[in-house]
C-alpha cells in the first residue's frame, strides 16, 4: 500500500470520525481516573502545580520541556513508533503507522508489539486520538520530524510537497514532463500528480527500471539516510537524471534531497532499517553454584570494609587539605591510592563512597581539610554485615559518580574527587536497572556486560542526566552502567559477575529464583531490606578471631580478621605489611613509640601480647619493646615556641652537635633545656626523625597522651542525591490530584445561562455588587448553584461552581464543587456570577 493510498484513507477515516475527540484536553476528558493517574504517574512533572482543569493539563503536557523528558524516557520501539508518526501524515490511521513501522512484507513480532507501543505513547498524552485518527502531540511531531537542521533518526527527508515549496511552476512541470506525466494547470496538481507517482509502487517500480544503474547507486547511498547530498554547478549525468525526474530535489544550488515518498519506496514502506520490536534479553556469560557466588561476593565485601577502615584510619589525625575549588588534590590522590594499593579511579570510588556513607567531610575549619565523622566511631562498632549494608545502601541512591574524576566540566575544568560537579541525577535509576537486570538471570549466572549495556540502550535510547545531546546523555548513561558492573563487583553485590543472595536481599528480590525487573523503592522499606541482606551476609564473612601469633621476625600474623578491641590496639602497636586472608604486622620502634605515645606503658604492652598471642612472645620483641620505652620521653618537647628538656645534658650536647638539628635552630638556655625556633609538632617530628624518642608535654609539665582517633571533624550529614526530576507521585497524591482536575474541569466546562452583561469566551463573568448578592441569595434559598467569578488575595483569578447555603456579613458560604468542599468568599472578591444552564444544575 503506497503512502498516497494510505493518505487519502486517512481523509476517508478523519471524514467519518465526528465523534472523536478534535483536541487533546478532550480525549483526556475521555478518560477514566485510572488514565488519568496513569498520566500523572508517567509524567509527574505535569503536577507542578496540581492543574487548575483538563485543559491546563493538556496545555501543560504539550509544552516542550515536558514533552523532551517524556521522549527522553521513551524505550527504543516506542520511541520509533512516535518517529514513524512525526513522517506520516496528521492524523494517522493505525493501518499507516504499521506499515511505516514493519514495511510492506509486514512482520509479525512488530504486529504483535505495535499496539503495546502506541497504548504507551496514548498514556503518555504523546499521542491521542482513536485507532482512526491518531495524532502525535504538536511539540513531538517538532521535535521527532526530519529537517534539514535536525535529520531524523529515521533518515528520511522532507515530502514532495515540502521540497517544492519554493520551486517554479515551471519547473515543476519540467519535472512532471520528463517523468512521463501530463502536464497540469497549477503547481498545487502538479504536485499532487507527482505524489502520486512516487508513491505507485507499480509505476514508480516501471520509471526505476528505465534508470541508468550509476542513478540507482545514488539512490542506494541515500535511501538509508542522510537523505542529503552535495552537488557540481555541473553535476554528472546520473545526478541530472534524476533531478530531472524529481527523484532527486534541490534545496540550495549546490545540494539535493531524496524526498521522502521516494525513500519510502526504495526501503519497502519502512521508516526504520532495524526495527527493534523486541528488548534484547541479558546473555549468560558463564555458571556458577550459587554458593561460590555468595563466597566470592561475600570476600570482596569483607575486602570493601577492611579498604574503607585502612583509608579512614590513616587520616585519623587529619587527612589532605581541601583544595579552594573543593575537592582533592591530584597528589594527594596519588598517596591514598598508593596507601591503598589501588589503582587512582579505584581509590576515587573508595572515596566518594566513604563521603556517600557520611563516613568522611571537611572539617570546615579556616585550613579546611579533610577527616573522618563522629558517624565513623558508630560505624566501627556495628557488626561487620551491618557496616556493609551502611555503605550499600547509600551507594544505591547516591548520584556522585566517582567515574568522571579526571573529567572535564563544561567550562573545561578538571573534576576532582570529592569536589563539585560530580552528581548525575540518573545513576542512582541506572545501577538499579543494571541490578535489576542481572537478577533476571538464574542464581550463579553471570551475565555478558556488553548484552546488559544493550538492554539498557533500548530501554532509554535517548536518556541521559547532561540535559546536552542525545548521543553525549546516552554515552554518559552507558559509562555509568559499566562502572556499575565494576563498583557492584568491588562492594560483593556481586560475586564474579553474578549477582549474590544477599544483593537480591538488598533489592527486596526472591532468592531462590529470578526476579522480574521492578521498580526501585517498592515493597518492604529500603531500612527492613538493608537488614535482611546483612542478615544473609553475617554467616558468609569470616568470624572474627581474638588472638595472633607472633614471630622471632617481629611480625605478627592474624590468622582472620580480628575483634575490634585488638584490633585497633594492634593498629597503634605495629605496622600492616600486608594484607590478604591472614594480615601480617611488623612491629618497629616508631610503633612501639606510637603506642607509648597513647599512654600505655611497658608493662601494658607485654601483657598485651602475652594475653592475644597463641606463642610464646619472642625475645626480640620483648627487648624492642623495652629499648623503646627506656628512652621513651627521656627528651621532653613544650611550647615555648617550643623547648626541649632533659635531665641528661649530655643527651642535649650530643643534638646540638648533630648537623640534622640545624633545620630546628636549637640552642641552650640552660644545662638540661634547649630553645628551638620551630613548632613544638615539628620539633617532636625533627628529634624522631633524628632516632630519638621525645615525648610531648603540656605549659604544666604534664606528658600529653596522643589518641591515634582523636580529630573529627563536627556532626556532618551525607550528601543529598540530587533529584531525577519531580518524585513520583504517591497513590493518595495521585487520587488527590485526580479528583482536584475533575472538580475543576466541571467547574470550567459547566453551561452557563447567557449573563445579562455580555462577557468574552473565557473570561470571568462581571456583575455588579448589587445583582451579585441578589442572585447568590436567590441561589441559597433554592439550594441551586452558580458560576462565580473569583480572585483571591495574590490577585489570581478562577472560576468556580458553588451552591451557596448561607449569605451573611459580606460572605457567602456554600459547597464549592470545584474543590469538592464547604468553602466562604467574601463578596467584594466575586467579579460577577451567572446561573448555569437547567440541565447543568
Amino acid at each position: 500500500m503506497g503512502i498516497g493510498e494510505l493518505d487519502r484513507e486517512a481523509h476517508v477515516a478523519e471524514a467519518s470520525g465526528a465523534a472523536a475527540p478534535r483536541t487533546l484536553a478532550e480525549a483526556l476528558r475521555a478518560r477514566g481516573d485510572d488514565g488519568l493517574a496513569a498520566l500523572l504517574r508517567a509524567r509527574p512533572d505535569l503536577l507542578g502545580p496540581v492543574p487548575n482543569d483538563l485543559t491546563q493539563l493538556a496545555t501543560r503536557a504539550g509544552t516542550r520541556g515536558s514533552v523532551i523528558r517524556a521522549i527522553e524516557r521513551l524505550d527504543r520501539f516506542a520511541l520509533q513508533a512516535a518517529e514513524a508518526l512525526a513522517v506520516a501524515p496528521d492524523p494517522t490511521p493505525y493501518p499507516v503507522l504499521l506499515s511505516l513501522v514493519a514495511g510492506d512484507e509486514g512482520d509479525p513480532e512488530i504486529e504483535a508489539a505495535l499496539p503495546a507501543a502506541v497504548a504507551l505513547l496514548r498514556e503518555q498524552a504523546l499521542v491521542w486520538g482513536e485507532d482512526e485518527r491518531l495524532r502525535l502531540v504538536r511539540t513531538a511531531r517538532e521535535l521527532l520530524a526530519p529537517s534539514a537542521q535536525h535529520p531524523s533518526p529515521t533518515g528520511l527527508g522532507p515530502t514532495v510537497a515540502e521540497a517544492t515549496s519554493g520551486m517554479s511552476p515551471g519547473r515543476v512541470q519540467e519535472i512532471i514532463a520528463a517523468a512521463g506525466l501530463t502536464s497540469t494547470h497549477d503547481p498545487v496538481s502538479a504536485v499532487a500528480v507527482l505524489t502520486e507517482l512516487f508513491t505507485d509502487r507499480t509505476r514508480m517500480g516501471e520509471l526505476l527500471d528505465t534508470a541508468p544503474p550509476e542513478a540507482l547507486a545514488v539512490l542506494d547511498r541515500l535511501v538509508w539516510g542522510p537523505p542529503y547530498g552535495e552537488v557540481t554547478a555541473n553535476p554528472a549525468p546520473p545526478v541530472r537524471w534524476l533531478r530531472d525526474r524529481g527523484l532527486l530535489l534541490p534545496v540550495s544550488p549546490r545540494t539535493m534531497v531524496l524526498p521522502r515518498e521516494v525513500a519510502l519506496h526504495l526501503r519497502g514502506g519502512r521508516a526504520h532499517r532495524s526495527p527493534e520490536p523486541l528488548p534484547p534479553e541479558p546473555v549468560v556469560g558463564r555458571d556458577y553454584r550459587p554458593q561460590v557466588v555468595d563466597s566470592a561476593a561475600a570476600g570482596q565485601a569483607y575486602v570493601a570494609l577492611a579498604t574503607i577502615e585502612e583509608l579512614l584510619k590513616s587520616w585519623d589525625r587529619g587527612g589532605p587539605p581541601v583544595l579552594r575549588a573543593g575537592g582533592l588534590a591530584v597528589r594527594d590522590l596519588k598517596r591514598i591510592a598508593a596507601t591503598l594499593d589501588v589503582s587512582e579511579q579505584i581509590a576515587c570510588f573508595w572515596l566518594e563512597l566513604g563521603y556517600a556513607a557520611g563516613l568522611l567531610a571537611s572539617d570546615g575549619e579556616a585550613d579546611e581539610r579533610y577527616a573522618p565523622t563522629p558517624a565513623y566511631d558508630d560505624w566501627l562498632d556495628l557488626p561487620p554485615a551491618e557496616r556493609w549494608a551502611r555503605l550499600v545502601t547509600p551507594w544505591l541512591a547516591a548520584t556522585r559518580t566517582s567515574g568522571l574524576v579526571g573529567g572535564q566540566d563544561a567550562k573545561g575544568r578538571t573534576l576532582s574527587a570529592l569536589g563539585p560537579d560530580l552528581d548525575r541525577s540518573s545513576a542512582p535509576e541506572v545501577r538499579h536497572r543494571v541490578l535489576f537486570l542481572l537478577a533476571t538471570l538464574p542464581p550463579g549466572a553471570a551475565a555478558d556486560p556488553e548484552s546488559v549495556l544493550a538492554r539498557l540502550r533500548w530501554e532509554r535510547p535517548l536518556r541521559g542526566a547532561e540535559g546536552s545531546s542525545s548521543a553525549g546523555a546516552a554515552t554518559v548513561r552507558t559509562r555509568i552502567a559499566r562502572w556499575t558492573l565494576e563498583e557492584a563487583e568491588l562492594l560483593g553485590l556481586t560475586g564474579r559477575g553474578a549477582l549474590s543472595g544477599p544483593a537480591r536481599a538488598l533489592l527486596n528480590l526472591p532468592l531462590a529464583e529470578a526476579a522480574s525487573p521492578a521498580e526501585p523503592g517498592g515493597g518492604v522499606e529500603a531500612s527492613v531490606a538493608a537488614t535482611r541482606a546483612a542478615t544473609l551476609l553475617a554467616p558468609l564473612l569470616p568470624e572474627a578471631v581474638d588472638h595472633v601469633l607472633l614471630q622471632a621476625d617481629l611480625t605478627a600474623v592474624a590468622p582472620g580478621p580480628l575483634r575490634r578491641p585488638l584490633a585497633d590496639a594492634l593498629g597503634v602497636l605495629a605496622d600492616v605489611e600486608s594484607k590478604g586472608g591472614a594480615t601480617v604486622y611488623r612491629f618497629t620502634p616508631g610503633s612501639v613509640r606510637r603506642a607509648l605515645d597513647s599512654g600505655q606503658t611497658a608493662t601494658d604492652l607485654h601483657e598485651f601480647l602475652a594475653k592475644h598471642s597463641t606463642t610464646p612472645v619472642p625475645q626480640p620483641l620483648a627487648y624492642l619493646v623495652d629499648d623503646v620505652a627506656r628512652r621513651h620521653g627521656h627528651l621532653k618537647v613544650g611550647a615555648a615556641s617550643a623547648y626541649v628538656r632533659c635531665d641528661d645534658d649530655t643527651v642535649l650536647g650530643e643534638i646540638l652537635a648533630d648537623r640534622r638539628s640545624a633545620p630546628l635552630g636549637l640552642r641552650r638556655i640552660a644545662p638540661t633545656v634547649l630553645a628551638a625556633q620551630t613548632d613544638p609538632v615539628s620539633l617532636l617530628d625533627g628529634l624522631r626523625s633524628m632516632g630519638y624518642a621525645p615525648a610531648a608535654e603540656s605549659a604544666e609539665g604534664d606528658v600529653l597522651i596522643a589518641r591515634a582517633d582523636a580529630y573529627r571533624t563536627p556532626a556532618r550529614t551525607a550528601p543529598v542525591p540530587v533529584p531525577d526530576g519531580p518524585p513520583s507521585p504517591d497513590g493518595t497524591l495521585l487520587a488527590a490530584a485526580v479528583k482536584a482536575i475533575r472538580a475543576g474541569d466541571r467547574a470550567a466546562t459547566a453551561v452557563r445561562k447567557e449573563p445579562s452583561t455580555p462577557t468574552t469566551a473565557g473570561t470571568l463573568p462581571r456583575t455588579s455588587a448589587a445583582e451579585t448578592l441578589a442572585t447568590v441569595q436567590a441561589a441559597a434559598m433554592t439550594g441551586s448553584a452558580v458560576w462565580i467569578g473569583y480572585v483571591n488575595a495574590e490577585g489570581a483569578a478562577s472560576q468556580r461552581v458553588i451552591a451557596p447555603v448561607r449569605v451573611e456579613g459580606g460572605f457567602v458560604t456554600g459547597y464549592d464543587h470545584t474543590a469538592d468542599e464547604v468553602r466562604t468568599y467574601p463578596l467584594h472578591r466575586i467579579t460577577g456570577v451567572a446561573e448555569l444552564a437547567d440541565d447543568q444544575v
